[in-house]
């Protein structure tokens, strides 16, 4: 995977959340689903184009690449993973579950996630 830091990975999570609910996504979309500026999904948008994530002509809509819709895939099934753990199974109140899930996503590895998946999935099994 290339090396895109944790805010080009909420971006690639928010492009694909509105790809799924819209059909097309915009700047001001994403600006909107994340709380940031103009300017700043337009320097976002950028870096990820750079890194072949996502595509976009000149003031067109933004679409993920293969590897851009990959990577907010593997993403967005961190933060489901984590959100829906401290939710049912730490009971831990949905909005604070929500935030805690965003800033566990980047800093999981693989190897933990992998195992974590098991766990919850064998813990649901037997409740």
């Amino acid at each position: 995977m290339s090396v895109i830091r944790e805010a080009g990975e909420d971006y690639l999570e928010a492009i694909l959340q509105i790809e799924n609910e819209n059909d097309c996504v915009r700047s001001v979309d994403v600006a909107n689903r994340l709380g940031v500026s103009r300017p700043s999904v337009n320097k976002a948008i950028g870096i990820l184009r750079e890194a072949g994530m996502v595509e976009q002509q000149p003031y067109g809509d933004i679409r993920l690449t293969e590897q851009g819709r990959e990577r907010a895939q593997v993403v967005s099934r961190r933060h489901a993973l984590i959100k829906g753990f401290l939710v049912e199974v730490l009971r831990v109140e949905e909005s604070v579950a929500e935030q805690d899930a965003c800033k566990m996503e980047h800093a999981v590895s693989d190897q933990t996630m992998t195992r974590w998946a098991q766990f919850v999935s064998g813990y649901l099994e037997n409740e």
